[in-house]
């Protein structure tokens, strides 16, 4: 819509400086307000039928006006609201019981979502627009998604996902007046086109396979008739548990956590010696390679951290299909292992909370979080093309085609 140029100097004939445009009490929150208000006129007119001062139809008329108390970018505005007779008038600019504009609670999301605290919010929304906001507030915001979250717990998902990671985040959440270091599930697949997605998260006491089962159960479902490799930590009985729903998946061994756990107690100064040893291990031509790799990789530094080389040994079953894979799938399956950074994420914007009162509390925020982080994957992986074609090959059938 077009502002003619005469109502612009009109406006802005007084004004010196940006406070008397922007500031507190400066134009554009009276310029708001008077918008605002004469739009509900405007509203209570269509709902009557007839303008102002003419006479009535039908045996409604107005009644009178009253303040309603609005949160706005501009900071707290008291706007006047009118009524009618028979309080069939709801407004839809500014609903009844509204308390602040649809944008507001954005903010609102956005800084939770980041990790900020309640008071952390409180006092940012004052320093900035110099307002103050209860805690019940900014919770009924926050609260909002908690619909949102069970409609993306329970949506349909894709029948294939060539790349499933699935790991546990730990969380402090209280239960039953104690505060218990409970794990929280996700799972994260990655789609035909080569896209990111997490498929679920899922809050228990323990990490487990037992629960894994129930995971593994839920995305069957929901509609996962295939994954072709899922990569897992070394929990025992994981593996077990995937293949009982999905028995001609190949677990994988998460490589990453496997080289974490390695330097686990290794200290610094030689933690990039070692780094580099264990990948000539997981880069090697093949397994037979990979094997010697391990050996020289004992006799080097088993003196110092004899664990280690006994660790990958454990493990090697685990670790063999990776060393089997072509180059295209095993950088997929190695430098997506986007769960890892994904926790890392995770991590940061629930440092800054000693507990969470609830699983709903710790669900509202990793989901949050969840969306900020997803918003940023659009793009396919790395060279996805290639590995689906390989794909293809290794799974014959598989893959549906168009």
């Amino acid at each position: 819509m077009a502002i003619r140029q005469e109502l612009l100097e009109e406006l802005l004939k007084d004004y010196k400086s940006p406070e008397d445009l922007l500031g507190q009490d400066g134009l554009l929150k009276e310029l708001t307000k008077a918008l605002v208000e004469k739009a509900l006129d405007g509203e209570l007119t269509h709902h009557l039928g007839y303008p102002k001062h003419s006479a009535s139809k039908g045996g409604n008329a107005r009644n009178g006006k009253s303040k309603k108390g609005l949160l706005t970018d501009q900071g707290r505005m008291e706007i006047i609201s009118p009524r009618d007779r028979n309080g069939s008038f709801e407004p839809e600019l500014v609903k009844k019981r509204q308390t602040h504009f649809d944008g507001f609670d954005d903010k609102i999301l956005s800084m939770y979502a980041r990790g900020m605290t309640v008071r952390e919010i409180q006092g940012h929304l004052e320093e900035i627009y110099a307002v103050e906001v209860s805690p019940d507030l900014i919770s009924s915001v926050t609260d909002s998604v908690l619909e949102e979250v069970k409609a993306w717990q329970n949506r349909p998902l894709d029948a294939i996902y060539p790349i499933v990671f699935m790991d546990a985040l730990r969380v402090k959440i209280r239960d039953n007046g104690h505060v218990l270091n409970k794990a929280v599930y996700m799972a994260l697949g990655v789609n035909l086109d080569g896209n990111k997605e997490v498929l679920g998260l899922w809050i228990a006491k323990e990490e487990g396979a037992k629960f894994w089962l129930k995971v593994v159960t839920e995305l069957k479902n929901r509609g996962v008739k295939d994954m072709f490799i899922a990569c897992v930590d070394g929990l025992k009985g994981f593996p077990e548990a995937i293949e009982s729903v999905y028995p001609e998946t190949q677990v994988q061994l998460c490589i990453v956590h496997m080289v974490r756990n390695s330097l686990r107690f290794v200290p610094w100064k030689d933690k990039k010696a070692v780094v580099a040893d264990l990948k000539t291990i997981y880069t090697a031509i093949n397994a037979e390679a990979a094997w010697e790799n391990l050996k020289t990789f004992r006799s080097k530094w088993n003196e110092k951290y004899p664990t280690i080389a006994d660790s990958w040994e454990r493990n090697w079953e685990g670790l063999i299909p990776f060393l089997s894979y072509p180059d295209y799938i095993r950088k997929a399956i190695y430098t997506t292992n986007a769960i890892e950074s994904l926790n890392r994420s995770l991590r940061k914007v629930t440092k800054n909370r000693g507990s969470f009162p609830n699983d709903e509390s710790a669900l509202k925020l990793l989901y949050l979080a969840l969306r900020n982080i997803s918003k940023k994957w659009t793009m396919p992986i790395r060279l996805w093309k290639q590995a689906l074609n390989q794909f293809v090959i290794l799974f014959p059938g598989r893959v549906l085609e168009e």
